[in-house]
């Protein structure tokens, strides 16, 4: 199993997500969003794992703005937008290999142990 959770130090289910893996014992890696971010690969591999990058938004985002942004560009435009602006994304985001999963999701991640 190799584990990334990408997400934010302040992000209250990223914590719980670092937690359910530490309590079981299961090595993953933390990427800090606000430091690092994903690169264009990452977000493509999760994106066809959860069957689409509209599942990484978070419609309670912060940044207000840029999320009406979002929603006012065309279809083809909206992947690049969110791309460059990562605080859209729900977090935290659980990758193991090809599988992915956005929020806490400790029931689908039993299924990966």
């Amino acid at each position: 199993m190799n584990i990334q959770i990408f997400g934010t130090t302040k992000c209250f289910d990223t914590k719980k997500a670092q937690r359910y893996f530490k309590e079981r014992g299961i090595k993953f890696q933390m990427i800090d969003l606000k430091e690092k971010g994903m690169s264009r690969g990452e977000f493509e591999n999760v994106s066809r794992a959860l069957g689409g990058w509209e599942k990484l938004v978070d419609p309670n985002a912060k940044d207000k703005q840029t999320l009406a942004l979002l929603d006012a560009l065309v279809d083809w435009q909206k992947e690049d937008k969110l791309f460059e602006n990562q605080q859209l994304f729900k977090t935290p985001i659980v990758r193991n290999g090809r599988k992915a999963t956005v929020g806490y999701q400790p029931d689908v991640w039993k299924t990966w142990e």
